[in-house]
């Protein structure tokens, strides 16, 4: 018997982490006010969630001044795109599991698919 569960990444169990790298497959790079707005969070929490992403080497990100004010950004690593879409196969095989693994590497339907897992995972998030 197969183990249904081991193909899912602990480092996204957490739905912050999920959240934030949903958001993140989505967009090319997030400011981190507009990544704490949009999951609720409060600084001291979106932080700790984003260095284990970023030293995971899912997250990357890039620090700069606009004007005199200090601006993060953050964007999605190669390795955390391709770790999230596994990610995301393993939760769709978890229910949806009598469907086969989908195997087009079509590079536009990889994305299609990304953003309707997304759309799918709002339900976690929240």
């Amino acid at each position: 018997m197969t183990n249904i569960i081991a193909k899912l990444n602990r480092t996204f169990d957490h739905q912050i982490r999920l959240g934030i790298m949903s958001i993140l497959s989505v967009n090319e790079s997030v400011d981190f006010n507009t990544m704490k707005e949009l999951l609720e969070l409060t600084d001291g929490n979106l932080a700790s969630h984003l260095r284990a992403l970023e030293n995971a080497e899912y997250v990357q990100v890039t620090k700069q001044f606009i004007g005199r004010k200090p601006n993060t950004q953050y964007q999605m690593t190669e390795l955390g795109r391709n770790d999230f879409k596994e990610h995301l196969n393993a939760l769709e095989r978890l229910i949806k599991p009598n469907d086969p693994a989908e195997k087009n590497d079509n590079e536009s339907n990889n994305k299609v698919q990304i953003t309707k897992k997304v759309t799918l995972l709002k339900y976690f998030v929240k």
